[in-house]
Order: structure tokens, then sequence, then C-alpha cells
């Protein structure tokens, strides 16, 4: 019998993937994209836990869901990702109108869980494991997709003084290299041009296993026929190194662009995070890769608030921002993290001033955005067409090598073609333009 289910994914590209592989393993037992919340019969929320706010959002759905399980008899919710995992049994306490709770290293085991739910009982499954026979899964792919995200390793090492995410995604394990290249030869084979390695620190990519670094493994993709863009995320400065560096320069699938956490621009404030380097070692990288690749684009992170950031600290980031100019960024108020080091540390900033900080700093990177898309104007760039533009119809949209955004016409092109799009105007975070033609 065909049933149907909606995911509401939350947080990260890891959870994005996450989510399509979970699609692809339900698709096994049966179970179809639903359209609508109103035609399921499974709602799975896949959540993130890496600040307050996503869990009050997580929690809100929740609440919604509660009526909507009563509108029909055998209706199912269940919640997985890092919020599941951190909660266990206690988010079923808080919400026991959820069925499900499985975490980031138990989605092998959703088949199982569901089946349990369809009986009427009620599953956990949180353990954190070396389990990655999910990996085994390809994740769901829409017809016609251009783009798809491969996952190269989970967990994390660091334990960053901040960070929720070593506690709910465990220890880093790299996958091997022989299932990621043929996950891409797959895709490849079913048409997608673009592939987005993801993984919490790509830098140290094999390194515990003793497997090929992260640079073979980049060569090894860019030689994999219909494969014509390569992106990755995320980098930690530093682990990022002179060989990775090199390659923006010597494979020309590697696209033009990296994101390239900060988190602050105060050195100070950088080591009460426990980053593991200074800003001017964040700004050497900035400018070896500038020179390797130029024209490259840069992106990242800043935590605002952190506990003991002065005035002066936050100047300090202030600066950096004016200096590397990112073509944009994820900005965030600090967010104490059950279990992180940083939840007890003294110097709270107030949370009314952190908030003015934030406003100040969001100011500056619109922009230098700005700035950076005003730049393109004029210009003729290779464009991914990604579909139809969400803002207009009439329009299509898709992204260019340094993942900017492109609305044009007129609508002649294919989704998941490369095409030429003159450049006519800027908006506040996309280009408009004009088709010229297909790109080779």
């Amino acid at each position: 019998m065909i049933r149907h289910v909606y995911i509401e994914t939350f947080g990260c590209q890891m959870n994005e993937v996450d989510s399509a592989r979970i699609l692809a393993l339900l698709g096994n037992m049966d179970y179809r994209p639903a359209e609508s919340l109103s035609d399921a019969d499974l709602v799975l929320l896949n959540t993130c836990s890496i600040r307050e706010k996503a869990d009050q959002k997580i929690y809100s759905a929740l609440g919604r869901l509660r009526g909507w399980k009563r509108g029909r008899e055998g209706r199912i919710v269940a919640v997985g990702g890092c919020l599941a995992q951190q909660k266990g049994s206690a988010l079923r306490e808080r919400a026991p109108h959820v069925d499900i709770v499985f975490g980031t290293h138990s989605i092998s085991r959703l088949p199982e869980l569901v089946r349990i739910a369809e009986g009427e009982g009620a599953a956990v499954s949180t353990d954190l494991s070396d389990d990655t026979s999910h990996w085994d899964v390809l994740p769901y792919l829409a017809d016609g997709a251009s783009s798809a995200m491969v996952t190269i390793m989970q967990g994390c090492d660091n334990y960053c003084a901040y960070c929720i995410v070593p506690y709910v995604r465990g220890r880093e394990i790299s996958r091997p290299s022989a299932e990621v290249l043929d996950e891409v030869r797959e895709l490849a084979a079913r048409g997608v041009c673009e592939v987005v390695l993801l993984g919490q620190n790509v830098n140290s990519y094999g390194k515990k296993e003793g497997g090929i670094p992260f640079p073979a493994l980049l060569k090894k993709i860019s030689r994999i026929p219909g494969i014509r863009r390569i992106r990755f995320i995320t980098s930690h400065p530093r682990d990022l190194d002179r060989e990775t560096i090199d390659l923006f320069s010597e494979i020309d699938s590697l696209c033009p662009h990296i994101h390239l956490p900060i988190q602050s621009g105060s050195d100070g404030i950088l080591s009460s995070m426990e980053r593991g380097y200074t800003r001017s070692e964040y700004l050497r990288k900035v400018e070896v890769l500038r020179k390797a690749r130029p024209g490259i684009a840069f992106s990242s992170d800043f935590i605002v608030g952190f506990p003991g950031e002065t005035e002066s600290d936050f100047q300090d980031t202030l600066a950096v921002m004016e200096e590397v100019r990112f073509d944009s960024s994820f900005s965030f108020r600090f967010s104490p993290r059950p279990g992180t080091r940083a939840a007890g540390m003294a110097g709270a900033v107030e949370r009314e001033e952190a908030g003015r900080r934030l406003v100040r700093l969001q100011a500056l990177q619109d922009r230098h955005t700005r700035e950076r898309l005003e730049a393109c104007i004029g210009k003729e760039m290779e464009v991914l067409v990604e579909g139809i533009s969400a803002k207009d119809p009439t329009r299509l949209c898709g992204r260019t090598p340094c993942h900017k955004t492109v609305n044009f016409s007129p609508v002649t092109a294919k989704q998941g073609t490369m095409h030429r799009v003159r450049i006519r105007s800027a908006g506040h975070h996309s280009l408009s333009g004009e088709e010229g033609g297909p790109c080779g």
C-alpha cells in the first residue's frame, strides 16, 4: 500500500542530505513524498540543536502536529536529527504524541522504527555508534536535479567551546573514498553535473583512517566524466592546508568559492572559543587563496556576544570584515548549548547588547554583499540552471561558479544545463540578467 511522508528539515546541509537519504529508505517501504502536510501519513522532523532558536522552532512545529495527528487515525510523528539525539526519551515526555525519536546514528534503523510505530508502538533509538550503513543508500534525487550533496564524513573531533555538534553527531568518521567515488559516478550517470562534498571539517578527511587525504579525493572526483562543478563545505581555517588551496588554481571544476568560518576577529575570543588559529593566520590563508584563484568568493560564519566579548573585540570582528569583504555570511547571537564549555563561561554579554552588535554586523555584511553583487553588472557569467525563479515564474534561476544566485530570461534553457548570462542589475542578495546562450 502506498503511503506518504512529509519531511521538514531544520538546520544545515548535513541534515538536508540526511533527509534525502531518509526519503530513499522510506521509499523502499512504499512511502512517497507528500505534496502537503494534509496528504501525509507520516510526518518527520529532521532537527537541529545548534542554537536555542532552532529548538524553539522545532517544539513549535511539534505543537502544531498534535492537532494534525488527531485528524486521522494511524498518522505517525517522527523526530530525528540533532535535537532528537540530544533529548532522546525526554522529547517524548514533552511531546507524548511523538511516535518515533531517532538520533543521528540511527538513520539505518528507521524502517524498523516505522514498522513499530505502524503497530501502534513507540520507538526511541539514540545510541551513538560507528554504524554508517545508511551511507549505502543513495539519497533521494528529484527528477532533473543538476546538483547533489555527497556526505564524505560525519562527526567532529574539534570540540570548540560553543559547539554542540561533537555531542550530537559523534566523533569524526570518514567515509571510504571508494564509496564516495561510486556515489559521485552514479550521480553523474543520472545527469548531475555539480556535487557538494559535505563534512563538519572536510580538511581532516581520511586522516584518522589512514585513507587518501582530502586533496587526493578532490582530484579523483574532478576526473569523473560529467562532473563540471565541485564544491565543499565546511573548511576549518586551522586545517585548510596549502595542498588544498593550490587545487583552486589546478582544477577548473573546483568552484571559486569557499566557506571559511572565522566566528570572531578577536584573538582573545578565538582563544576562548578554542578555534586553534589567530586572526592573522586566518587572513594569511585568505591572501593565499586569492593568489591561487583570483576572484574567489568567500563566505563565513560569525558569533556575536560570546562570553567575554568587549566592544573592542567586536570592533576587531568588524575590522576583519572590512579587510576581507565577504560575499556573504551567516551570523548569530551567541546561544549557550547545554553540555558545552561555553555554557558555563563567565562574562556573559547582555542579550540586548549582543542583539545591537548583531544588527551592526549584519548591516555591514549587507553593504559588502551588495558591493560584490554590483561588481558583476555588465559581466557575462556562467550559470548552472536550477529551475524556475521563485519570485517570477516567467524567469529561470541558477548559480554562478562563485555561488551567486542569478534570475534571468527568456525561459529557453533547461534545468541542469550551463548558460552564459549577461548581468544587468543587482538586488540585495541576487543578480538579474539575460540569457546569452549555452556554454560549451
